[in-house]
């Protein structure tokens, strides 16, 4: 253990010394309520007034007031006696009254005594008496059906500290307003409050560990003894799940280091207290006082998996030529990592039942990692972002290979605990003027946006998706996006209020997300609806392909169909895949859209050339003959060219569906998805025989200008989006339009976003149209002339 000089031993005294005097001066200002006798019947004023009047008790004693030390405990044992806490303890089925008394008794004498540590002791045993006191009495009036009483006794408890991978635990308070409304029973109710109070005492446990462990390095007798009884006091709450789980000769066994180390604590040997602190650490992390449920488990590993695919990603963008090139890319992966680390440690007792030596292999990596990651951070050794990828790569196919399936499915909850971590480095990075780094946050929240809440929020709530989508980007319904503020520089005021907005509409996302399993026919709607949705879009793109495609051209539409057929085919092929591989599917979402509209974009810029020269030149003379065979007679390549048309077309439309008809398959099952996929097919292959149909009698000039209309509308739908894809995934900057703001629809259905980018593009897009036709008609007409004068001259 590395011991500090004397002088700093001194400081660190003082420190705390300084710290009791202002809490006691704090104290000494406000008037006693409980010696007064104007405290109101109050669980929690009542037990905050007696940890008050405790703390000032140690205060007087560091400052040598051996007097105002024994008033103050007076004090609070008035209190204590006086208030309904003692009333309520004594008649427990295992009454606490005595004890509690018998701890003030205690502690008096050792302030008689001048023995801070024993004072320090004893004053943290009355403090976890008294919660583990109103623990009980919560779950006493839960099964006697008082909710009222309950959240009176539920008021005097702790809180686990929120941190940037868990947020402070409301689940007992929401759990008596559930039974008060009657969505919960009386089971279920006390189930949750357990869990809640239990998880944070062992938590708690556990930093008074490490609390004890820094004492002993500044050597501060006091402050050990204070952790030490508040061991003793949180392994008396939770001690009861571990007799539970393992019997009672276990337990007893187990509360020995427990008792010893209340004891060696007051004595001041280290290397006893280090003994049983270890003893003590090694049975804590061997059983979980409440046991994860299989949601809770569920969420951690989707943290755990979700945290570990950020690390190499952020190492990456930090690291350059073998030097930390970015500090706060650096920190985000050492963030992560932790993140990782603390779901893992979570999982670990479930993870050891499935494969302890996988369990322990895992452990292993992730500490060496860490090695890694901290020697960057302090420069001693900067790994190529290789290593990391590599190891992060062994600890996720480990992971993966133990975990069970319901565990590696999509989570709501976790994949919220992961996209507002990645959203906290926005403000980070604005907050450092390094508005580059900001945009690159909002690109990595927005691609876990996109592979994790946002396919079920399409099936479920696409009013919602909307939203997110133009409050990621810029902006919804009058509402500022993210992406506008990062891009036009905006205050970190701005940015927080872009963010605040964000926030909501994902709260909102959680509540739709989180209320159990839809109705069957909600779910058959749903689906319909998406297949729909997507299907008429590629309806109309095969239908505007091929309305120009008649008389002599008509073979042209079966190498069309069969790239359709083909990719209705690999629709349905993906879709049955999806159902055993969406997690590797889900990873490519955006990409792949990005690819496959590329594809379809090229093919659709050469058939647009093809079909102006083929469809305006109506006068076929002896010259071009040759170049005509060539290109419809003898070249299999334009066959082949038209069949993947036809297949990134379609497929394209029906890689989305298959992403967004996942989120109903893990809701309602395969059968009642597939009954709303039939009935939206109905309802495709309607509307397209009317559109089919309807092209046989439009006259054949009129197709042709319909046809060149449909063409142009749907190229420029299909760059837009594909352009906003691609900045998306971070292939292509965004330059957003000063002071312009389109409604969300109009991207929607359109393709029409306010960046330069968008713009250009679908403005270079209508210039190849239009100037294919001029071009055509310019030829054609050049071709006129020259055949006219050689017959003149002829």
């Amino acid at each position: 253990m590395t011991r500090l000089s004397i002088w700093q031993r001194k400081l660190a005294s003082l420190l705390v010394m300084a710290g009791f005097l202002a809490g006691f001066l704090h104290l000494m200002s406000v008037p006693a309520l409980a010696a007064e006798g104007h405290l109101e019947s109050n669980p929690w004023q009542e037990a905050q007034a007696i940890r008050d009047h405790l703390f000032a008790s140690q205060a007087s004693l560091v400052g040598g007031d051996l007097d105002g030390a024994q008033l103050a405990i007076q004090a609070a044992r008035e209190v204590y006696q006086a208030s309904d806490l003692a009333t309520a303890f004594a008649n427990l089925d295992q009454p606490l009254d005595g004890q509690i008394i018998d701890q003030f008794a205690l502690a008096q004498a050792a302030a008689s005594q001048q023995s801070l540590p024993a004072l320090a002791s004893h004053s943290s045993q009355i403090w976890t008496a008294i919660l583990r006191g109103t623990y009980l009495l919560t779950l006493q009036s839960i099964q006697l059906g008082d909710v009222e009483q309950a959240s009176q006794w539920l008021h005097v408890r702790e809180y686990r500290p929120p941190t940037r991978f868990s947020r402070a635990s409301a689940d007992a308070t929401l759990a008596l307003k559930s039974l008060a409304a009657g969505d919960l029973d009386t089971e279920q109710t006390l189930a949750q409050v357990r869990a809640d109070l239990l998880d944070t005492y062992q938590s708690s446990l556990g930093s008074h560990l490490a609390t004890l462990r820094e004492a002993l390095d500044l050597d501060l007798a006091f402050r050990a003894a204070d952790a030490a009884g508040s061991i003793y006091g949180y392994w008396l709450i939770i001690g009861e799940e571990y007799r539970a789980q393992f019997g009672d000769a276990a337990y007893q066994l187990a509360s020995t280091p427990f008792v010893t180390l209340l004891d060696e604590a007051l004595s001041g040997d280290q290397a006893t207290i280090l003994t049983h602190t270890q003893q003590i650490e090694s049975i804590v992390q061997s059983f979980r006082a409440a046991p994860l449920t299989e949601e809770e488990q569920a969420r951690r590993a989707g943290q755990m998996l979700r945290f570990l695919s950020l690390v190499p990603v952020e190492y990456g963008r930090g690291i350059k030529n073998g030097e930390v090139f970015l500090d706060i890319e650096l920190q985000e992966a050492i963030t992560f990592l932790e993140g990782a680390q603390a779901a893992f440690l979570d999982l670990r007792l479930n993870l050891e039942e499935l494969d302890s030596a996988t369990t322990a292999a895992v452990a292993a990596d992730m500490a060496q990692l860490k090695s890694i990651l901290d020697q960057a951070n302090r420069r001693e050794s900067v790994a190529d972002p290789d290593v990391i990828k590599d190891t992060t790569a062994a600890i996720t196919d480990n992971l993966k290979a133990m975990l069970p399936e319901a565990w590696t499915s999509g989570n709501t909850a976790s994949d919220l605990d992961v996209l507002y971590t990645v959203l906290d480095q926005i403000d980070v990075a604005v907050a450092e003027g390094q508005y580059a780094l900001a945009e690159s946050a909002r690109l990595e929240a927005y691609a876990l946006l996109d592979l994790s809440l946002e396919p079920r929020l399409l099936a479920f709530a696409p009013d919602l998706a909307a939203e997110l989508e133009g409050l990621f980007w810029q902006g919804y319904e009058g509402k500022v996006g993210l992406a506008q503020v990062i891009n036009t520089g905006g205050s970190l005021t701005e940015i927080r209020a872009a963010r605040a907005l964000v926030d909501e509409a994902l709260a909102e996302a959680q509540k739709v997300l989180g209320g159990g399993p839809a109705a069957p026919a909600v779910v058959v709607t749903n689906a319909a609806i998406i297949v729909f949705r997507e299907g008429l879009e590629a309806v109309v793109i095969i239908a505007a392909l091929m309305a120009g495609m008649a008389d002599s051209y008509s073979k042209y539409r079966r190498p069309l169909a069969l790239g359709a057929a083909l990719a209705f085919l690999a629709t349905a092929l993906t879709f049955w895949l999806a159902q055993k591989l969406l997690a590797n599917f889900a990873q490519y979402g955006e990409r792949l859209e990005a690819v496959v509209s590329l594809v379809a974009i090229a093919i659709l810029l050469m058939i647009t050339n093809w079909f102006f020269h083929k469809s305006y030149w109506t006068d076929w003379l002896a010259s071009f003959h040759k170049m005509k065979y060539r290109l419809i007679k003898g070249e299999t390549g334009q066959m082949l060219g038209l069949v993947v048309l036809g297949f990134s077309s379609i497929y394209r439309e029906g890689f989305e569906t298959v992403l967004f008809l996942q989120a109903l398959v893990l809701d309602a099952g395969n059968l009642v998805v597939i009954e709303g996929v039939a009935l939206g097919l109905l309802a495709v292959f309607f509307v397209g025989f009317l559109i089919f149909r309807m092209q046989a009698h439009i006259p054949y000039m009129r197709l042709f200008v319909f046809t060149a209309f449909l063409i142009g509308i749907v190229l420029l739908i299909l760059v837009g989006k594909t352009v906003h894809v691609m900045q998306a995934v971070g292939w292509m900057p965004i330059s957003p339009i000063a002071g312009l703001q389109l409604p969300f629809w109009a991207g929607q259905w359109f393709g029409i976003f306010p960046t330069w980018e968008s713009v250009i593009w679908q403005l270079l897009a209508f210039i190849f149209v239009v100037g294919s036709y001029y071009l055509a008609e310019y030829m054609r007409k050049r071709v006129r002339r020259s055949a006219k004068q050689k017959a003149m001259q002829a």
